[in-house]
């Protein structure tokens, strides 16, 4: 036999190795593809499958797989606990709490004395602010479970920001505050009800915590892609490194304890705009005030046309 025919042969084989090596490659794939397709769906069966690495494989994850989704569930379960408690709650101290304002409000009009009606004023203010507790709890619980979902759609921002903003003149010019909305003129593709939700979160943040004599403002830019509405204000600011922190729940700074509120509104703010396919943006530095900036989607191809919330950030 020549050279040139050994050579050949040797060719022929190793094309014939690569071949088959590839062949048994692509068999391999084909079966851990139908390995983690079955226990994906949970039709994983050891008496299936032989005693071979593959199938040792498939068993091992399998067994994740189905560990996996047995926490996912016990975790939704928890959740959907969690949900149906708050809601419990929430009926069992509707009456209760409407009984205590009222009754407070009857013996305000008695004649008290002015220790009596401190008395009166503090037993309001604390059963107020356990009622605005129990709703922001009852919304956040059921957006996070889905059982309330957002509708957005393209429309005008004038109105929802117009009529949020007319909610909290009055309290503005209680404490002395000057309240100004910029002309308005823009559209965007969002949930009216929701939005509106969002927006007076920040205007109550804005009223609350700017002093006496100082301005809150209202501003909407349109971009290509976004609209913002910003609510900027004249308060003390927020330190850089707590800036990521006041979107949590229940957050509260140190200096603000001693001011109304749970540290709710924010966070319900930023999960209503996530809902929408926006987002919120904070630019704030001490003592030159903070602007929080709703971004809303001008498109509706940007966010579905109903979100529902999976699982808090």
């Amino acid at each position: 036999m020549t050279g040139y025919a050994v050579a050949g042969i040797a060719v022929l084989l190793a094309l014939a190795t690569v071949l088959w090596y590839r062949r048994r490659t692509a068999r391999t794939i084909a079966r851990l593809d139908r390995m983690l397709t079955a226990a994906m769906d949970d039709r994983f069966s050891e008496a299936d499958f032989d005693e071979s690495r593959l199938s040792a494989l498939e068993s091992r994850m399998a067994r994740y797989l189905a560990a996996s989704s047995l926490s996912a569930r016990q975790v939704q379960a928890q959740k959907n606990q969690l949900s149906s408690w708050i809601s419990d709650i929430s009926h069992q101290t509707k009456t209760p709490l409407a009984n205590v304002l009222l009754y407070t409000q009857l013996l305000a009009e008695q004649p008290l004395s002015a220790q009596g009606q401190d008395c009166v004023r503090a037993i309001a203010a604390q059963a107020e602010k356990l009622q605005a507790l129990i709703q922001a709890l009852v919304k956040t619980s059921r957006l996070e479970n889905g059982i309330l979902a957002v509708h957005p759609q393209a429309g005008e921002i004038a109105p929802v920001v117009e009529r949020a903003a007319a909610q909290y003149a009055p309290r503005a010019a209680a404490k002395g505050l000057t309240l100004t909305v910029e002309p308005i003129a823009g559209t965007a593709v969002f949930d009216v009800k929701w939005t509106e939700e969002a927006l007076c979160n920040l205007l109550d943040n804005a009223v609350k915590y700017t002093p006496p004599g100082g301005t809150v403002r209202v501003t909407v830019q349109s971009f290509a892609s976004f609209a913002a509405v910003s609510v900027q204000d004249t308060g003390p600011g927020i330190p850089e490194g707590e800036q990521a922190q006041v979107f949590a729940r229940f957050h509260r700074a140190p200096e603000t304890y001693q001011q109304d509120g749970v540290g709710i509104g924010l966070y319900l703010t930023r999960q209503i705009a996530a809902l929408q396919g926006g987002y919120v943006r904070l630019q704030s530095a001490p003592g030159k005030g903070s602007t929080f900036s709703l971004y809303l989607p001008r498109e509706t191809g940007k966010c579905d046309e109903t979100v529902t919330f999976s699982k808090a950030p």
